[in-house]
């Protein structure tokens, strides 16, 4: 334990220090995120953070770990550096969506296919147990891919992916540990440091964003590491904190950034436009829309996901039969509950506008600046 205590403060130290150089760097050389689109932020900030989240992990891991511990994670680290550099050069010089997916599907393989971290079982699920190799192997390279893009679409607000990913971390390295599998949660504890000094300066207003850099290499990590865990559960001998329903807590662990998800993709197929096309009607957004602050909407997300896991924790008993249906009913209840609160505070803010306008007497242009600000933020608040 004090290894891994090491292991953080070592990650948490380099990131604190590497952080402030890497937003002198960036803004010297004018590689800014310039707002715009369905962008939060007004002002261009520095991006790729995830440089120094990278670093600050690699320094805790080289230092701490064995030798014998490294080779044990030699292919989740290979994987991890590929998605860690096409996350780097989507930032510096953007990337088309199919050459984006190769060098996913190549990190994701690495791991899958020569780490052999993949779903091999349903445990009972729908009567499925064992799965055949082929199709264990086209599951689980389809689940990281997916989760890894909805983690990335995820980190559109200050401090938000971070606090998310530091929760999941957190989660994963506590059992981790306790099952006796050392090196992962030595990994999933020192991308807790690694990320908490990241969200020193991404906290809002942010001085710098993790960017695709940061948020594929966190969303890659996740999502191998909840794969580790829903097979490592299996070993987990009778006595020890082995939860009977491993399909539904790892989507606990990933619940935000696959609720979101889903929910957007289907609300623009009933629109009848792409699903990757960028708009705003993310939960962070309907939450923005409802008048909380960057940090209110990290924090409250950041809640809902530790209820989520705390609902795992209790009712660790109960199988995947029970617990999944109970996790659909309970986030498409949170979802139609999100969208009728927002619709009632845009009423609120269209119905309060032309008074507060007709309080205030403008010279003619002033008026004109001042009515077209608010028609502005009657789209912002648009739920389409």
């Amino acid at each position: 334990m004090l290894l891994v205590l090491f292991s953080v403060l070592t990650a948490f130290f380099i990131g604190i220090i590497l952080t402030p150089l890497l937003i002198f760097l960036i803004k010297k050389g004018n590689l800014l995120d310039k707002p715009g689109g369905r962008k939060i932020h007004k002002y261009s900030v520095p991006s790729m953070g995830g440089i120094a989240i990278f670093i600050g992990l690699l320094g805790g891991i080289l230092i701490w770990l064995n030798y014998q511990q490294l080779v044990e994670i030699r292919f989740f680290m290979l994987g991890l550096s590929i998605m860690f550099i096409l996350g780097l050069r989507d930032d510096l010089v953007e990337l088309t969506a199919y050459q984006k997916l190769i060098g996913q599907l190549i990190a994701v393989i690495t791991v899958v296919v020569l780490g052999d971290v993949r779903i091999t079982d349903f445990y009972g699920l729908l009567g499925v147990y064992e799965l055949p190799l082929w199709f264990s192997y086209f599951l689980t390279i389809f689940a990281i891919i997916g989760l890894t893009n909805a983690f990335n679409l995820i980190d559109g607000l200050d401090g938000l992916a971070g606090t998310l990913s530091i929760i999941t971390f957190l989660g994963l390295g506590g059992w981790f540990l306790y099952s006796g599998h050392t090196t992962y949660g030595f990994i999933a504890f020192t991308f807790v440091g690694a990320v908490l000094s990241f969200l020193v300066y991404n906290w809002h207003p942010a001085k710098i964003f993790m960017g695709d850099t940061g948020s594929l290499t966190l969303g890659f990590a996740l999502s191998v590491l909840c794969i580790k865990f829903i097979e490592s559960n299996v070993s987990v001998p009778v006595g020890g904190f082995k939860f009977h329903a491993p399909l539904a807590t790892a989507a606990a662990l990933l619940i935000v950034p696959f609720y979101d998800t889903l929910r957007v993709f289907v609300k623009r197929a009933r629109k009848g436009i792409s699903p990757m096309t960028a708009d705003k009607s993310h939960v962070h957004h309907f939450l923005m829309r409802m008048g909380f602050r960057h940090d209110q909407v990290a924090l409250i997300l950041g809640g809902v996901k530790v209820g989520f896991i705390f609902l795992m924790v209790v009712f660790n008993e109960l199988p995947d039969i029970v617990m999944l249906p109970t996790l659909v009913v309970l986030v498409v209840a949170g979802g139609v509950l999100l969208d009728r609160l927002t619709l009632r505070r845009v009423k609120q803010i269209v119905r309060c506008s032309p008074r507060v306008l007709a309080q205030r007497t403008y010279h003619g242009m002033r008026a004109k600046v001042k009515i077209d600000e608010e028609v502005l933020r009657q789209e912002d608040v648009n739920l389409n």
